[in-house]
């Protein structure tokens, strides 16, 4: 017969057990830290797929959005801990979404995910009450370290923008985003993104990739853009962008 000091000897029973579900080696109380709860506002749905697929293991995305009414509903109900937000989109800007949930949802944050990388449009989105502003260019780490900062509190942006934003409030400049001129203006925002694209050398291919947009749609509005400011030639048209600072 088996004594129950020999059975207590061989089949040793731990003094705590992990809690069920708790991760081996994590220590037994610690709950796991939770992934950022994101909305992603943009009206490519192609480029929200590859966002998802890139950053969707890290964070928990909980809706999706391609317009501004469409956004401003979306982040209302599921309240999210971080909103990815295009600056353009169809029916406004994302400043438009950002004032109207502000005021109603005080602890959603806001980080800007745009292909412009305008002084004019990264003001505008800070302005209005969002905590980054990073570019399109930015890899699926970084991103998903972008959203973790903010989510807890920090200001991020790509390098190059922070300085746009320290200018801005070094200058005093904090009354409404002024018009750079009627001439850009009269571009509607996709034109400008292609605009400032085509001013630095980029092929209607690489457009299309960046924007998520065919290459017909990149000729489209290369030829609007054009015929708008009266150019005949991309030399010109990257020669009328520098002057303006908009590459």
């Amino acid at each position: 017969m088996t004594s129950p000091e020999d059975a207590a000897s061989r089949d040793p029973i731990p003094a705590e057990l992990p809690a069920p579900g708790t991760a081996p080696g994590t220590a037994p109380g610690t709950a796991p830290a939770a992934k950022p709860r994101v909305v992603l506002v943009d009206d490519h749905a192609m480029f929200r797929a590859g966002v998802r697929a890139e950053i969707g293991e890290s964070v928990d995305i909980v809706g999706e959005a391609a317009s501004v009414a469409e956004a401003i509903s979306t982040i209302v109900h599921v309240r999210p801990d971080v909103v990815l937000l295009d600056v353009h989109l169809p029916d406004g800007g994302g400043p438009a979404v950002v004032a109207a949930v502000l005021p109603v949802l005080h602890s959603v944050r806001f980080l800007a995910l745009s292909v412009s990388d305008a002084a004019e449009d990264v003001i505008s989105v800070i302005r209005s009450g969002a905590r980054g502003y990073v570019t399109k260019t930015i890899s699926g780490a970084d991103l998903t370290d972008a959203i973790t900062r903010v989510a807890e509190g920090d200001v991020v942006f790509s390098p190059r923008l922070a300085g746009f934003v320290l200018d801005a409030f070094r200058d005093g400049d904090v009354g409404p985003v002024p018009s750079v001129d009627p001439e850009l203006d009269q571009l509607t925002p996709r034109e400008q993104e292609v605009l400032r694209l085509l001013a630095r050398g980029y092929s209607y291919r690489e457009i299309g990739g960046e924007l998520f947009i065919s290459i017909k749609t990149v000729e489209t509005h290369a030829s609007n853009v054009l015929r708008k400011l009266q150019m005949s030639s991309r030399h010109q048209l990257t020669r009328w962008a520098a002057d303006r600072r908009l590459v």
